[in-house]
């Protein structure tokens, strides 16, 4: 059952607190990297027969199976696919960044370039539960971007096949390539490239441990979006809310994962107890159930505040990944709100909402990240390169400047490359 604590009781910086992996995730995760450097699709054939089951005589999805999963996919769910898009192409659209020149004064040109990353790299889970979703939001922004290459991967099952709505996805998001390869093995792919599997420029998915962890080792090699923790979501509800919603509201994100955390932070003691009682009516009717009840049981809380304040200054401590601010006039706080990943405002806007449909990017930063980082964007996938252009006389007009400048440093080097270009020549 759900823990309820006062404001009092609880270290803020304990409210998602988790268990962490008892094994040598990164050991193990090192070896598979290794492995695959050295052996390419050799040892990507191995692992997907270790750890997938699955004996494979290629890795690649061809055309005809991408054709075949999106007929055995109901037309409704195309459809809602094809929304989905849609919105997401929206909202993604107005990332979009230009580049810019500055002449403002004479002999002197500046400016900056946006040029797309070539290649990036996309990894989808299949293991407990298949997110198509991930599919649109993460390849969608990469290619507004203008990323002439998206290589997706996911392992595949024991008969050597993705998930049909997966595949399904791809084929809406227009990605170009499709592996069946999954875990560490699948990021050493991406990051060294294989014999069937070409190397990228920057990774980006979620994943379990392993996966998180072979992302942070190839990192350098590669870009990556982020180390992604455990799904998590805070609730920020009024005793005006009702707690049936709420109670769906957490649940949707303990469901993910037994290491997720679902935490409402209330101004009510009444509402609280009615939530917890909810909650418990709830957990049985959901499919994932024993993972939703270790979830709850292990890293929900239920904090009581005096005040929406100080609920708002506990979000902002902890930086959630999926802040929703169940309250009347939730534009009123949306300033207030300085750490979260994705905000949610209002009694009818359920954090699923987000997930798939409404356009914003549902990969978004976790563990408290949100203080420094943000959501997966078209900023993700493009890189900045900066140029400058000087005539000889604006140089000439600053060459002193620059000069002082690198003596103070100690770099005399520096100053005789700009001095020798303005000195008189016999």
């Amino acid at each position: 059952m759900i823990k309820i604590f006062k404001f009092s009781e609880v270290n803020k910086k304990d409210i998602f607190s988790r268990v962490t992996p008892s094994f040598n995730v990164e050991g193990i995760v090192s070896e598979i990297i290794s492995d695959v450097k050295t052996n390419g699709d050799e040892a990507l054939f191995r692992y997907c027969e270790k750890f997938d089951k699955a004996v494979l005589n290629s890795l690649a999805v061809s055309d005809d199976e991408i054709q075949e999963a999106v007929k055995s996919v109901e037309p409704d769910f195309i459809s809602v696919l094809k929304k989905a898009a849609e919105r997401i192409r929206a909202f993604h659209e107005k990332q979009k960044r230009t580049s810019f020149i500055i002449n403002e004064e004479n002999g002197i040109i500046i400016g900056q370039k946006v040029i797309p990353i070539e290649r990036a790299g996309l990894y989808v889970p299949g293991g407990t539960a298949a997110y198509p979703s991930t599919v649109l939001m993460d390849s969608i922004p990469a290619k507004i971007a203008g990323c002439k290459e998206v290589v997706m991967v996911s392992p595949p099952n024991n008969e050597g096949k993705i998930n049909p709505a997966i595949l399904a996805a791809a084929y809406v998001a227009g990605i170009d390539k499709v592996f069946k390869v999954g875990g560490a093995q699948a990021i050493a792919a991406l990051a060294y490239g294989t014999q069937s599997i070409p190397a990228v420029d920057k990774i980006v998915g979620p994943g379990n441990a392993f996966v998180a962890e072979a992302k942070k080792q190839v990192f350098g090699k590669v870009a990556i979006d982020m180390i992604a923790g455990p799904s998590e979501i805070l609730v920020i509800a009024d005793g005006k809310s009702n707690p049936s919603f709420v109670a769906a509201d957490m649940l949707s994100q303990a469901e993910h994962d037994k290491l997720a955390s679902a935490v409402l932070v209330t101004d009510s003691e009444e509402f609280a107890a009615e939530v917890s009682e909810e909650i418990e009516k709830q957990i049985p009717l959901l499919l994932r159930k024993d993972i939703t009840r270790e979830s709850i049981d292990n890293n929900g809380k239920i904090i009581v505040t005096n005040d929406l304040k100080k609920a708002i200054e506990v979000a902002n401590e902890i930086a959630p990944e999926h802040l929703e601010l169940c309250i009347d006039n939730p534009f009123d706080y949306l300033d207030l709100i300085e750490n979260a990943g994705s905000v949610f405002l209002g009694r009818n806007c359920p954090e699923a909402l987000g997930d798939y449909f409404a356009g914003p990017n549902h990969t978004l930063p976790t563990s408290g990240t949100a203080r420094f980082s943000s959501p997966l964007s078209v900023d993700d996938f493009v890189k900045k390169t900066q140029y400058t252009y000087y005539t000889k006389d604006a140089l000439a007009n600053v060459a002193e400047d620059i000069a002082l400048f690198a003596k103070k440093e100690g770099l005399t080097g520096h100053a005789r490359s700009v001095t020798i270009r303005t000195e008189d020549k016999a």
